[in-house]
């Protein structure tokens, strides 16, 4: 048994920001059903990239598998079968569109008051943008971090992965074990919802605090840390470094391992203040010294002196990292089309637990199967079939 074993998700996500939220579940034994519209209704497949592709085997990992038309009457009285049974429903369709389909907090309560329902849109659930279509890169810039990325000067710059949609599935996750522990003691669920743009907003955290405390619009700050000095990337012999050192103590380890305390004495750079304030000055003292030796020699002597420092790397040089490879983040599973292939790993450990390994469920490939775990006949899945419903 394994941690949220006794739970059932129906997962009716697409794309990325839904199916992240529904990972965090199944990827620790949560009993998730993969809906589907068959392939009459779903002609394109194109949502969420090539099935046996990376994306898709990533964020779909640790469930199985049905095929529902949800367009039609007997669909989705299916579907509503199936709620009677369910813990967790889970969509990221835009809100109008779940009314349609009868995915609705109010119609799913009504069939099973215990249901808890995640949903996730583009600019929430209600407003003047609720039914626009929703994009991780829209959420980017319309909630700052586009804004606070890149060189200065550079003009907006999209971060490298999608922070919004990524963001958005881990906090509709939370919500939802919120609403389950809530539950163990109401018998009631809650419907738990949230949008990239809220998600995105709220992970420009201090980013965003220094606009609503101080009336600050935090600047592009590059590859230097925006508040923190000195903290940034500096070039070496052979490539370059991180180096994170705000604060006096961490200012006299770093110019203890360069050698250039006499240098460092320069009222210019004499406290956390006046180093914020004369950044360039600060980062020209260290880059002198750092730029005369190798990341390896430096990323040792730093972190030796308890100064935190690493390299950058590219992610074929992430995973040859050793401490990569001893937290074991690359994951084996085993692909009963693809053979082995490698995922990443949930990023917490839990003592005693193994996150699941199970591979991405082909369309459709368990339909007969949950259907009778959920007391369907096979005549009736028969029927079901014949009416193209499933």
């Amino acid at each position: 048994m394994m941690p949220l074993s006794r739970f059932t998700v129906l997962d009716l996500t697409r794309v990325r920001s839904g199916p992240t939220c529904v990972r965090q579940l199944a990827d620790w034994g949560a009993n998730v059903i993969k809906v589907e519209a068959t392939d009459e209704v779903d002609t394109g497949k194109g949502l969420g990239g090539e099935r046996h592709g990376p994306d898709f085997q990533l964020v779909h990992r640790n469930k199985r598998g049905i095929t529902l038309n949800l367009k039609s009457e007997e669909g989705r009285a299916t579907f509503h079968r199936l709620v009677a049974k369910a813990d967790v429903v889970v969509e990221n369709y835009r809100p109008d569109v779940k009314n349609r389909l009868g995915v609705d907090y109010e119609t799913l309560s009504a069939i099973n008051p215990r249901i808890v329902l995640g949903s996730i849109s583009g600019f929430g659930q209600t407003g003047p943008y609720a039914k626009r279509p929703g994009f991780d890169q829209i959420a980017q810039g319309m909630g700052g971090l586009m804004s606070v990325t890149g060189l200065p000067g550079q003009g907006p710059v999209r971060a490298g992965i999608p922070v919004a949609d990524l963001t958005a599935g881990l906090y509709c996750a939370l919500g939802i074990m919120v609403a389950l522990l809530e539950r163990e003691a109401t018998g009631k669920g809650r419907w738990v919802h949230t949008s990239l743009l809220e998600a995105m907003i709220a992970m420009m955290d201090f980013q965003a605090t220094r606009w609503t405390m101080a009336g600050e619009v935090p600047p592009q700050a590059g590859n230097d840390h925006p508040t923190t000095v000195p903290t940034g990337l500096f070039t070496t012999t052979d490539g370059v470094v991180n180096l994170a050192g705000g604060g006096q103590q961490m200012w006299e380890r770093i110019i203890s391992v360069l050698g250039i305390q006499e240098e460092a004495k320069d009222p210019d750079v004499a406290n956390d203040k006046l180093r914020s304030k004369n950044r360039a000055k600060t980062n020209a003292m260290l880059q002198a010294v750092i730029g005369t030796n190798t990341s390896a020699h430096w990323v040792a002597e730093f972190n030796k002196a308890g100064v935190p420092c690493g390299p950058v790397y590219s992610m074929d040089q992430v995973f040859a990292d050793e401490q990569v490879k001893h937290l074991g983040v690359a994951m084996p599973v085993q692909h009963p089309q693809l053979g082995e292939i490698t995922l990443v790993r949930a990023p917490m450990q839990i003592e005693g637990v193994e996150c699941a390994r199970n591979p991405t469920p082909e369309r459709g490939q368990h339909t007969d199967e949950v259907l009778a775990e959920f007391g369907f006949t096979a005549e009736e899945i028969a029927q079901l079939r014949s009416k193209r419903a499933i």
